[in-house]
């Protein structure tokens, strides 16, 4: 879900780049003075970024400032050439013109490549956020775009990405601005490609965007045919995507190694080529034309970049008029052009297919999903959720969440504060449906972004079952505990009267199974007395009867008592506890369970002849006590699990002791009942550590 989640907030950001991209694109084409196109550029870049400032500095061919927009708190200023020399020579914009690479700053405060500019003597040096990108066109620097913001950390990589993309197409602005008053033919070319950038930024379908660019391509230069091949993922070959013109059909999927023909000598170079005579370079890979039937005369082609990277090459075939310098300086406007566009149309395909998947996963679940606005307002229920409700679609779409069941604010908080995207929430509650019957549910709820509000999903499953059963473990429980007394107790005195009977110097044998016999009604016992104080302390009962214990007799008698079970397995058990330990109040008979509870757990789960240490010390106002067994070792998946009622680990294996699932939720129930917390360290195949605290006396 968290995939979802991210799909969504990804598309949102796609789309509003891509509106800026496309406003940016119109005020090319709409504005032809440099001085405007810099303004409008950069108080679009900063109402959309959310910035406070910004400037774009535009440079000459020797690297000099030529002309400047610069926009603080909404304002335009003048700034004068020194100072423009001054930022060049000092500030991050100089260390952008040095690199010529696009520069994050998170912190100013504590990034040497920031230098503070005051716009007014109230302004202050704090502490800011900026991010700042080179204005190029074809490697060469035309100028300089910055954008800052007052809180630290605020410019994140997309920004970053963001800007580069704006400032890409705002260097072909400035170079456009700075050679409209000298040449009429360059602003035709400018225009050209300011008209491609209008058209293939009108959609975001690839086939669709790949095709504008052919027609852009073709009317601009008014050649016979154009293809687009792009780059492969293993960038070892070119593979033709569209063209048109005779045999345009056959060139379509065709594939060609990096190197091979024109096309793939642009593709693998990254320089822009004219071939006038195709058949007279040896560059021409004339098995095309056999393959199409199409003669090659002439050929124009140019890399398509997208973040400084090739992906791909235009290439325009057999012009009108012979291809110039003005034909490649089109070829690579709308290459540059296109590289953005085809990988945004790429982001917002993969975002859409994702949203697809989304979709059918929504719709193919088994449980229950529906998405509701913060007021709990149903916007969509997938076909379980219209199934478990009894409501039909329209109808649940015009119901409360609500009206379903009691939300648990304790758990999601009053105004869901306690919801995170990472970590779902979950609680018990009981459904409504439409036809009166009421099942009990587990509901599951997590914030999500839809373009971009934020919404919440609730995922409901029928736990109607899983009650009863735990309702007939209970009962079974109970009645475990409320048969057994009166016959063990029968069982219990017996015993002990066949031990008093039985002659000091009588017949030894008779003796071990006695004291067999007794060992095992006190381990039942013990059972039974965990069963019901499991159920006393599940219902909220308190400890009762406490009183001060030293930590030595507790554990000494609880080893005395396991020690026998611990012969037969030829294991020891060490102790480690200081001798001025102080007293513990608790519940002695209690804890005595919990730790031979513990002590048997480590001589099952441990081998023949090993060792088990008990060990006791003191951690401020607590008594920690804690059991090392060499067993197998608990996963780390299970060492939370293993203190739940009627929980039996699965990873034990075929043959290893198994018992209710009752003992060690006894302990967590006791240890916490006294006010202390229980845990266990382990790792696989290096044995366990189970300790808990109890308060001092």
């Amino acid at each position: 879900m968290k995939s979802k989640t991210k799909n969504s907030i990804e598309t949102a950001s796609t789309r509003a780049s891509l509106e800026l991209l496309y406003s940016i694109s119109r005020e090319l084409v709409a504005n032809l003075d440099l001085s405007t196109v810099l303004e409008h550029i950069l108080f679009l870049s900063i109402k959309n970024l959310g910035a406070t400032s910004g400037s774009i500095i535009v440079l000459g061919d020797q690297g000099q400032p030529i002309n400047s927009a610069v926009i603080h708190a909404g304002e335009l200023f003048d700034e004068d050439t020194q100072r423009l020399r001054f930022t060049l020579d000092e500030g991050l914009a100089g260390w952008v013109k040095r690199n010529k690479k696009a520069a994050l700053v998170k912190d100013t405060e504590k990034d040497d490549r920031w230098t503070s500019r005051r716009f007014s003597e109230s302004d202050k040096s704090i502490s800011k956020s900026s991010v700042s990108a080179p204005l190029l066109v074809r490697d060469h620097l035309v100028g300089i775009m910055t954008l800052s913001h007052p809180e630290p950390g605020y410019f994140t990589e997309d920004h970053l990405d963001l800007v580069q993309a704006i400032a890409d197409q705002a260097g072909i602005a400035v170079l456009n601005g700075r050679l409209y008053d000298d040449s009429l033919r360059t602003a035709r070319i400018m225009s050209a490609i300011a008209e491609s950038s209008a058209a293939i930024n009108v959609s975001l379908d690839l086939e669709e965007v790949i095709q504008k660019i052919l027609e852009q391509t073709s009317k601009a230069l008014e050649t016979e045919a154009v293809s687009l091949a792009l780059i492969e993922s293993g960038k070892e070959r070119l593979e033709f995507l569209a063209a048109t013109g005779k045999g345009s059909k056959e060139i379509v999927g065709l594939r060609i190694k990096l190197g091979q023909g024109v096309a793939g000598w642009v593709a693998q170079q990254g320089e822009s080529v004219i071939v006038p005579d195709a058949e007279q370079d040896p560059r021409f890979y004339p098995s095309v034309d056999d393959r199409t039937g199409f003669h090659t005369r002439s050929i124009a082609c140019a890399p398509i970049r997208s973040k400084g990277e090739i992906i791909g090459v235009l290439e325009a075939l057999n012009p009108a008029h012979p291809f110039n310098d003005e034909t490649l300086r089109v070829l690579e406007g709308i290459g540059n052009l296109a590289g953005a566009a085809i990988d945004h149309a790429k982001l917002f395909e993969q975002v859409e297919l994702e949203h697809r998947r989304y979709l059918e996963l929504f719709e193919a679940s088994i449980d229950p999903i529906i998405i509701t606005d913060i007021e709990g307002n149903i916007i969509q229920a997938n076909r379980q959720a219209v199934l478990f409700t009894g409501y039909d679609q329209d109808q649940i779409n015009e119901i409360n969440i609500h009206h379903f069941h009691q939300v648990n604010w304790n758990t999601v908080g009053q105004k869901f504060e306690n919801l995170s995207e990472t970590n779902p929430l979950s609680y018990e509650s009981v459904l409504h449906t439409k036809d009166g019957r009421e099942v009990q549910i587990e509901v599951h709820i997590r914030p999500i972004n839809i373009n971009p509000s934020k919404r919440l999903q609730w995922i409901v499953r029928d736990i109607t079952e899983r009650k009863e059963l735990d309702e007939m473990r209970e009962d079974f429980t109970s009645m475990i505990y409320h048969d057994l007394r009166s016959p063990l107790a029968n069982v219990s005195s017996g015993l002990d009267v066949l031990a008093t009977i039985l002659p000091e110097d009588g017949d030894p044998t008779i003796r071990s199974v006695l004291d067999i016999a007794i060992r095992s009604t006190e381990r039942v016992h013990r059972l039974a007395s965990a069963l019901l104080d499991t159920n006393r302390l599940e219902a909220g009962q308190h400890i009762g009867n406490t009183k001060p214990a030293l930590p030595a007799d507790l554990i000494n008698e609880s080893i005395e008592i396991v020690s026998p079970i611990s012969r037969q397995k030829k294991q020891s058990i060490q102790t480690d506890i200081p001798s001025r330990l102080p007293q513990v109040r608790v519940d002695s008979d209690m804890i005595k369970r919990v730790i031979i509870n513990l002590l048997e757990n480590a001589i099952k789960f441990s081998p023949r002849e090993s060792a088990i240490t008990a060990n006791a010390k003191r951690k401020g106002n607590w008594i920690q006590i804690s059991i090392e067994d060499s067993g197998l070792g608990i996963p780390t998946e299970e060492q939370d699990l293993i203190f739940e009622k009627f929980h039996r680990s699965p990873s034990t294996g075929m043959g290893s002791p198994k018992g209710l699932g009752i003992g060690l939720a006894f302990c967590k129930l006791a240890v916490e009942g006294h006010g202390g917390k229980i845990w266990v360290e382990s790792n696989n195949d290096a044995g366990s550590r189970f300790s808990f605290t109890l308060p001092i006396a």
